[in-house]
């Protein structure tokens, strides 16, 4: 059994029966056969101790396992763990002992060790291979999500947290402003203390929020809900008005039956539970309700006949009861134990299971049911699942809400944690700048996405920019300014869940004055485009068609060397080159005017080539009469300047008939 008070299988197929008795080992197998595994652990302890003879190695092997069985249902896995060791070191013949060592060992997040007591057990007893197999997969599994975790950030929710067991939250209805959990804290309602657990047997309580929506302190359900019995793990009806809960109920001489109860809600008070019939089987336990979001079923756990061992996932029509019992099938059920079942819509089931692969005792898993009628289900990882047993969750607003786990408990003791997905921060921001890399203040920026969002905003004065994305959309982006044409930039964003700021600049060019176009290079003496020449050409052709309604002059430049005639001519020759490429590319042709100045236009120093080329200063003119006077190292930099290729806007209205 893998929790006990934790489930309010306190019960959960044992019975309660006081007594502790002297330290002998009948008196402790009578106890753990009653299932007070608190009480038989000190018992077997003292025997344990008390076996000190050569001759009593044997009878010291089977003490320590039935020890180790104490712990493990008592959830101390590092107590179990040492005392398997310790009966396989005495020769304990039963090779579950190696299967259990494992167990607790992953429960420890000790995953080496654990996967070789489960291949020892593998080699002895090959009948329970698949309980092994799969012990050994969530140990393999448990190792890489401790690599990945997921982006759930968990706190401990100390609020609510007091120095004994407190699990399995629940909120009352959709206002969230009422957490109700079970808790076995010292003021519980009842004296006794439990034989199986130490602690005092539990019952429900809640925590509310105040008017400044911060929660209080927790405080005993109102009502005649809690007895001296255990009560816990409960489910409301949609309207918040009916409570399902489970309860161990304890007779004299008799085995104690774990049940689901219904109580009313009037005026903030619970009236006494009252039995939820399920069916007549009276040897089965049904606990752990959870009703649907619609109010049409109830999902319970049970060991009733028809299942696929252990615990299952069980569910029932609550408004016409007779033939509506159904077993959630292979998808969700294993040979091992699948218990607190929340429905968090009418397709998506979470619960926990030690029969799916996992990190190690009992983790949370999420199941969305398919058109084809099966569940696809997923381990929830790290940091919501540890290797401790994590369960009994519930969810507030969006991604987020609280669960219990004893992780970190040596005790094995439950507590209540928050957990939260926070929103990913997804940004494309940049710059909008002109062609001398100079701020676009003001600019008009829109992004649209295949998933039908459309953005707009303006930049800012210094030409920055920014904005919320999504996750895996293909988005276009368009810039402009007033005097100057637009410009258009694709991208997707990816699909990994992490924050991400992706940086995108727009280079705006100008509609008043010329925009040389950088990389357009030509062979020597001739006006043939240069291969390397075609990705600064087709940035030309992008321009043009962002901006279908300009036409432009496409104007070449050359240096001050050799003839005015010659210049003029090698220059008209080199802009019809790059006129002829962008008609090449599908621009038509009366957008398009080529123009040769030779070098009968010096280039003047902009602050981007005064940044570039600080051996100059913004203003200067490069003229003949200029350059000449530099000493030859600058003069030929200039004259590289002044070789260039630039496009101006001639107009903006231009329409094709």
């Amino acid at each position: 059994m893998q929790k006990l008070l934790q489930y309010i299988s306190v019960a959960f197929f044992v019975a309660i029966l006081s007594g502790c008795g002297s330290a002998k080992l009948s008196v402790a197998d009578e106890q753990m056969a009653r299932g007070e595994y608190y009480d038989a652990s000190r018992t077997y302890r003292k025997v344990y101790n008390n076996l000190t003879k050569k001759e009593e190695r044997q009878q010291r092997g089977v003490v320590a396992f039935r020890m180790a069985e104490c712990y493990r249902h008592l959830n101390m896995s590092a107590r179990a763990s040492a005392a398997y060791q310790n009966a396989i070191r005495y020769g304990y013949p039963d090779s579950m002992a190696y299967f259990h060592l494992g167990k607790s060992l992953q429960a420890e997040g000790k995953y080496q060790p654990a996967i070789k007591a489960y291949e020892e057990f593998l080699a002895t007893d090959p009948k329970g291979a698949e309980a092994a197999r799969t012990g050994i997969a969530g140990c393999r599994i448990a190792q890489e999500m401790k690599k990945s975790p997921t982006r759930y950030v968990v706190k401990n929710a100390k609020l609510f947290n007091s120095r004994r067991s407190d699990f399995a939250p629940m909120f009352l209805d959709k206002s969230l402003d009422a957490l109700y959990f079970t808790t076995t804290n010292e003021k519980v309602t009842g004296a006794h203390r439990s034989e199986i657990t130490g602690m005092k047997k539990s019952d429900i309580w809640v925590s509310r929020k105040n008017e400044r929506g911060e929660w209080q302190r927790p405080e005993s359900a109102e009502g005649d809900l809690n007895t001296e019995h255990d009560e816990g793990i409960i489910s409301f009806s949609p309207d918040g008005q009916t409570m399902y809960l489970t309860r161990a109920r304890r007779e004299p001489n008799s085995d104690t039956g774990v049940e689901i109860y219904t109580s009313q809600r009037s005026d903030a008070r619970w009236s006494t539970p009252v039995k939820y019939e399920i069916t007549a089987d009276t040897l089965s336990n049904y606990g752990h309700p959870a009703v649907s979001p619609d109010g049409e079923w109830l999902y319970f756990t049970s060991d009733m006949p028809g299942g696929f061992g252990g615990k299952d996932i069980w569910r029932i029509t609550l408004h016409s009861p007779i033939g509506t019992l159904e077993n959630l099938g292979e998808f969700i059920n294993t040979p091992g134990d699948e218990v607190f079942p929340y429905m968090r819509e009418d397709s998506l089931l979470y619960f926990s299971s030690d029969g799916h692969a996992g990190l190690g005792g009992l983790d949370i898993f999420k199941a969305r049911l398919q058109p084809s009628g099966g569940w696809s289900v997923v381990n929830m990882g790290v940091p919501v699942n540890s290797s401790a047993d994590d369960f009994g969750i519930t969810f507030g607003e969006g991604e987020s809400g609280y669960f219990s786990s004893n992780r970190n408990d040596g005790r094995g003791y439950d507590h209540l944690y928050s957990f939260v997905l926070p929103d990913l921060k997804i940004t494309i921001s940049g710059m909008v700048l002109d062609k001398d890399e100079e701020p676009v203040p003001n600019a008009i920026i829109r992004i649209i996405g295949n998933d039908g969002s459309n953005q707009k905003a303006s930049g800012k004065l210094d030409g920055s920019f920014s904005f919320p994305l999504q996750r895996g959309v293909r988005y276009v982006m368009l810039a402009g300014a007033r005097g100057y044409l637009n410009a258009k930039q694709e991208f997707t964003s990816d699909t990994a869940e992490v924050d991400a700021d992706y940086n995108v600049d727009f280079i705006l060019a100008s509609i008043t004055k010329p925009n040389v176009v950088d990389n357009i290079f030509y062979d020597f003496d001739k006006a043939t485009l240069r291969p390397e020449s075609c990705v600064a050409l087709d940035s030309i052709v992008q321009v043009l068609h962002d901006n279908p309604n300009v036409t432009i002059e496409m104007a070449s430049h050359t240096d001050r060397w050799g003839s005015e005639e010659y210049n003029i001519n090698l220059s008209q020759r080199r802009a019809q080159s790059v006129i002829d490429y962008l008609i090449s590319k599908g621009i038509r042709k009366d957008r398009l005017q080529p123009q040769g100045y030779g070098k009968s236009r010096p280039k003047t120093i902009t602050k981007r080539l005064a940044r570039e080329f600080p051996q100059f200063k913004e203003g200067d003119v490069l003229n003949e009469e200029f350059v000449s006077q530099l000493p030859e190292e600058l003069q030929e930099i200039a004259d590289q300047i002044n070789r260039r290729t630039e496009f101006q806007v001639l107009s903006t209205d231009y329409k094709m008939y």
